[in-house]
């Protein structure tokens, strides 16, 4: 079975085109025309002789520049990096597009599209690639029984509709608190987002299709191209267990808040898989593999997605036999309201909530502290809108005197596992870090 991307025959000319015209390549990739994305004047991924071009002159050291580095003299203008459809995201990198939310954004009980950060693997495809009309979607591999490819308007027409609830978090959020750094990007807190998703359960289709009886994995091919443009390269291609794969809540979807998912998110059609980390959750998808064997697509091996199997001390060199891959997303909470950093009248009560979620089973509580988990009160919870959905929470603190207080939330699931005060333990990617947020008030 080939593990080639479904578009690999346009992504080789793209390859081409890139070695004859970056310019004109990076406009095909991007879709600068259609939809595009500026930071402070500059002309998002330009090659080398457009830059040379747009500077006036020869680059000096150009060789030794970092990748995806934008030049200084590009760079002084005061137009704010923008991401069409998108508000208050902060970007953490433009190749690939990486984006998180600052937490007081996440105040929503369901995540509107233009807070859902965005979290890619490699380069998107330009809009003018993502006809839903004209979009289809592959069964196939090892263990499918009847590869059939289906048409995006077949597949609404033909399997029930399904809307819930789901968050949606990269296992790599929060990494930027692990010491020693780990490498990747350093999410805070905003790779995390909890909308309403719409589509067909996964299982419909593949039972449709077929499931042979050694079927133990699916994985998942998608539209964007790696960032080299290699054709014979995968962005990402990873999967689930195929118990996962037909579970009520796993879900391939085309709308997100009762609207077409946003394209940076995935639009026409993206997976679904509640409770476990986003990687899963394949975007662009062209096409899924019933597979007879743990999926071996592009971040399935080596260090990818996996953390040790057992406690290493910070800084450990972990063989890869080692690894383990990451399954469900462990409890967690975000202080959402009030933002960090205001200045609070010390004699009045102060309003604090938030979200809380956890991979599998149930938040059963939250609690919040000001000083510094010495003492801790509880929080009122609401229930879920269904398996996988966060779970909303407040209460109010008083303070004492006038000074500065740290506010920090803790949840508990259902099986008594809580968030640990400071760090979990060190893992060399930076995975699953479900420390307490805190947030900073100054009581006048």
């Amino acid at each position: 079975m080939s593990n080639q991307s479904p578009l690999s025959e346009k992504q080789a000319g793209l390859h081409q085109l890139y070695s004859e015209d970056p310019q004109r390549a990076d406009q095909i990739v991007w879709g600068r025309k259609a939809n595009p994305l500026s930071r402070r004047g500059f002309f998002e991924r330009l090659g080398l002789a457009s830059m040379t071009a747009a500077i006036g002159s020869e680059i000096v050291f150009a060789d030794k520049m970092p990748s995806g580095l934008i030049p200084a003299a590009l760079a002084q203008s005061t137009e704010p990096f923008q991401i069409p459809g998108k508000e208050g995201l902060s970007v953490m990198n433009d190749r690939p597009l990486v984006a998180e939310t600052p937490a007081h954004l996440l105040d929503d009980a369901i995540t509107p599209a233009k807070h859902l950060f965005i979290r890619n693997n490699g380069l998107a495809p330009a809009p003018e690639m993502l006809d839903a009309d004209k979009w289809t979607l592959e069964i196939a591999g090892e263990s499918c029984e009847k590869p059939t490819t289906f048409t995006l308007k077949v597949l609404k027409e033909k399997f029930t509709h399904h809307t819930l609830q789901m968050v949606l978090e990269c296992a790599g959020n929060g990494r930027s608190e692990f010491n020693p750094p780990a490498t990747g990007n350093q999410w805070t807190t905003g790779g995390v987002g909890c909308p309403k998703w719409t589509g067909i359960r996964l299982a419909d289709v593949l039972k449709h299709c077929g499931i042979k009886k050694d079927a133990v994995y699916i994985g998942y091919y998608g539209a964007d191209a790696h960032l080299s443009v290699d054709p014979k390269k995968n962005a990402i291609s990873r999967g689930v267990p195929i118990a996962k794969a037909l579970e009520d809540e796993s879900l391939l979807v085309f709308a997100m808040n009762g609207e077409d998912i946003p394209v940076q998110n995935g639009h026409p059609l993206r997976l679904m898989f509640g409770g476990w980390a986003a990687s899963t959750c394949g975007k662009w998808l062209k096409k899924i593999v019933i597979r007879d064997r743990e999926h071996d697509g592009e971040k399935m091996k080596g260090h990818s997605y996996r953390m040790p199997r057992y406690p290493v001390a910070p800084g450990t060199k972990v063989p890869e036999e080692d690894m383990v891959i990451i399954a469900e997303m462990p409890v967690k909470s975000l202080i959402t309201f009030p933002k960090s950093g205001i200045t609070h009248p010390a004699a009045d009560k102060l309003a604090v909530r938030g979200q809380a979620w956890v991979g599998e089973g149930a938040v059963a509580s939250v609690e919040v502290s000001i000083d510094f988990g010495i003492t801790w009160q509880k929080a009122q919870l609401e229930k879920p809108a269904n398996r996988y959905a966060w779970q909303q929470w407040r209460t109010e603190v008083s303070f004492p005197k006038k000074g500065y207080y740290e506010i920090w939330a803790r949840a508990t699931d259902d099986q008594g596992r809580s968030q640990p005060m400071v760090l979990p333990g060190w893992n060399p990617e930076g995975y699953l870090n479900n420390s307490c947020h805190r947030l900073a008030i100054q009581a006048a």
